[in-house]
């Protein structure tokens, strides 16, 4: 009267696997974590200055992307530069073979 089913084990078994499965993923998680601190602090990096360490990484973030446009800035001023005193060099060759 009180047969099971098999369709009712394999929901059982599969019910207990997904539990399992939740409960290894949240260890791992907890593992991983505390690797992570460990490492962290073994650098000198505790968990409170975690905020001043993304203040710190965006600063330098900024640094650098600033860095990088002056140094295009620079590189199109000095092409500049050269270019108008080519075009000068020639105009002026030009107007003194025109003196003569």
């Amino acid at each position: 009267m009180n047969a099971i089913h098999e369709a009712d084990i394999r929901a059982i078994v599969a019910e207990t696997l997904a539990e399992q499965q939740r409960l290894h993923c949240d260890d791992t998680d907890a593992v991983v974590s505390k690797t992570i601190s460990t490492i962290l602090t073994s650098f000198g990096i505790e968990d409170e200055d975690r905020r001043e360490m993304r203040a710190d990484f965006q600063h330098l973030r900024r640094w650098r992307k600033s860095v990088e446009q002056a140094q295009s800035y620079t590189f199109k001023a000095v092409i500049t530069v050269i270019v108008t005193g080519f075009v000068g060099a020639v105009w002026l060759g030009i107007k003194v073979m025109l003196g003569k």
